[in-house]
Formats: C-alpha cells, sequence, structure tokens
C-alpha cells in the first residue's frame, strides 16, 4: 500500500508539472489559426506583429477578424495570397496571412528606387512622377545609376528587412524578393523613420497614384476599387511571368492609421482581369480598415 502511494504521488506530481509547462508557453503570444482551403496556409490574427523583428508581440481585441481573415485564401483559389494589416495607432497586427511567403517584387521594389534616387540628390518630381505612374523607364534608369541590385542590400539593413533579397539577375529590377512582412516594414520606415523630405515626396507620389499606369495597365484594383474615393496612399504591383502572374496592393489607408499589403501570384492561365478583381474582393474582406 506505501509503494502503490508513492507511484500515485509521484504520477500527480508529475501531471501537474506537465500543465503548468503547457499553460505557461509562449505568455505572450495568443494565436487564433484558421486553415486556408486553398493553399492549407494557417490565417494568424492577433498575433505578433510580423513588421518589426525582435519585436515584443502585441494583439488585436478584434473578435470578427479571425473569421473574416480565414475567408481570404478562397477569394485567390487557383493561386497564393498573402496579407499583412499594421495599425499604427494600436501597433498591432489585426491581419496576418501567410506573412513570410516570397514572391517577386514588380513595381514594388520602385519604393526603394525611390529612397536610394533622393539619397542621391534626384529631383522630387522625377521620384513622384515614377512612383504615381509607375513608370518602368524611369525606374530603369535610375535603378542602373543607383547601382542596381545595391540598392535593395543597402535598404536591407536601413529599414531592418529579414526577408528581402536582390534579383538574382541585375538587370530585372521586378525580380527582388520580397515578403508582406517585409513591405510592411517598408511602409513603417517611410511613417516612422525616414526624413521629412523623403516621406514627404513618397507619400505624395503614393496619394497621387493615377487609374493607368505609365504601361496603360489599369493600377486602381484592389485598395483604390475596394475603398473608392477614401483616403489611401499606394503603390501597385504587376508582373508576368516569372514564374506567375503577380498582382501586389499595398499603401496606407483610413488617415495612415492602417498599413495594408496585399500580395499574390496566380497561373499564367488566370487573367489580369480575373486577378485584379480577385486583390479587389480580398481587400473588401479586411476588418475595420475604411
Amino acid at each position: 500500500m506505501r509503494r502503490t502511494n508513492t507511484f500515485l504521488l509521484a504520477g500527480m506530481i508529475l501531471g501537474a508539472v506537465i500543465a503548468f509547462l503547457v499553460t505557461t508557453a509562449e505568455p505572450y503570444r495568443q494565436v487564433i489559426t484558421a486553415a486556408g482551403p486553398a493553399s492549407g496556409s494557417s490565417v494568424l490574427a492577433a498575433s505578433t506583429d510580423p513588421g518589426t523583428p525582435g519585436a515584443s508581440p502585441k494583439h488585436s481585441t478584434g473578435s470578427a477578424a479571425p473569421q473574416q481573415a480565414a475567408e481570404l485564401p478562397a477569394l485567390v483559389p487557383q493561386g497564393h495570397v498573402s496579407v499583412v494589416v499594421y495599425d499604427r495607432s494600436t501597433e498591432t497586427t489585426p491581419v496576418s496571412l501567410d506573412a513570410h511567403r516570397h514572391y517577386t517584387s514588380a513595381s514594388l521594389v520602385k519604393i526603394l528606387i525611390a529612397f536610394d534616387a533622393l539619397d542621391r540628390g534626384t529631383s522630387p518630381a522625377t521620384v513622384r512622377e515614377m512612383l504615381s505612374r509607375s513608370d518602368d523607364d524611369t525606374a530603369s534608369k535610375l535603378w542602373v545609376s543607383g547601382g542596381q541590385t545595391s540598392i535593395v542590400r543597402a535598404a536591407v539593413p536601413e529599414m531592418g528587412l529579414t526577408e528581402t533579397k536582390p534579383p538574382r539577375n541585375p538587370g530585372r529590377w521586378g525580380d527582388t524578393e520580397i515578403t508582406a512582412a517585409d513591405i510592411t516594414r517598408v511602409y513603417r520606415y517611410l511613417m516612422d523613420k525616414a526624413p521629412a523630405e523623403q516621406r514627404d515626396t513618397i507619400l505624395r507620389g503614393l496619394r497621387g497614384a493615377t487609374e493607368n499606369g505609365a504601361d496603360g495597365f489599369r493600377q486602381y484594383f484592389g485598395i483604390p476599387d475596394a475603398l473608392g474615393d477614401a483616403h489611401w496612399a499606394v503603390k501597385q504591383g504587376w508582373s508576368c511571368c516569372n514564374p506567375g502572374r503577380i498582382l501586389h496592393t499595398t499603401g496606407l489607408v483610413n488617415d495612415d492609421r492602417y498599413i495594408v499589403t496585399v500580395l499574390t501570384e496566380n497561373p499564367r492561365s488566370v487573367s489580369y482581369e480575373t486577378a485584379s478583381a480577385q486583390v479587389t474582393e480580398v481587400v473588401k474582406h479586411l476588418p475595420g480598415i475604411r
């Protein structure tokens, strides 16, 4: 009987220790997950801020976010979608979906080109024009004069980017490798750390985005179409096909309170018209950004 009691007591103590370890693991992280029906990716809401390397996790209190975020992968049924919504006023990330999946940047790298060009004394008017019309010719000239891949390599430590890589072919700036988490960091650098003159020039370019880009492509998909006449500042990206059809919408909305990053990649068989509509629907489903 004494031996039985000893085993029973030891078992109770071991159980209590295991329960304590389970309940105290990751005490600062509360992750709400929902499986994505298309890609199998996880949706994180009220999760660690993916836009600040090494920052303490902060949480959102919106109960509707997980349910709405779980719907996002189904809106891009044949491809991939990554989303980060960062709330600058509360310093939280209410929506994060596949934030660390890698994409080619298309024209999003023009923000990095803009910073470098302004550092080198390029006319602010030239930079604004490149951004607002997403002008590839101007971007290519500034890319070459700025040292091509050195533009990206310099931006990585300056902006705290952890997943951005220069293109393998130095002549193809649109193949710069990015993630939604890192693009969010770029916007946070723009708003919180960039020199005031550079911030003003770049924001004026993003706020003045024209409906059609310099190449004639309609660039009001995503944030502009979803939010209409609401106050926004956007940089869009589109390209095909290395390897798939890329459409990105990114920017600041709701009086610059929210940073919204939506990156997508579809097979070539999905038309630009269909892919553009999908990106717009993703933005419409984002909770609380209006």
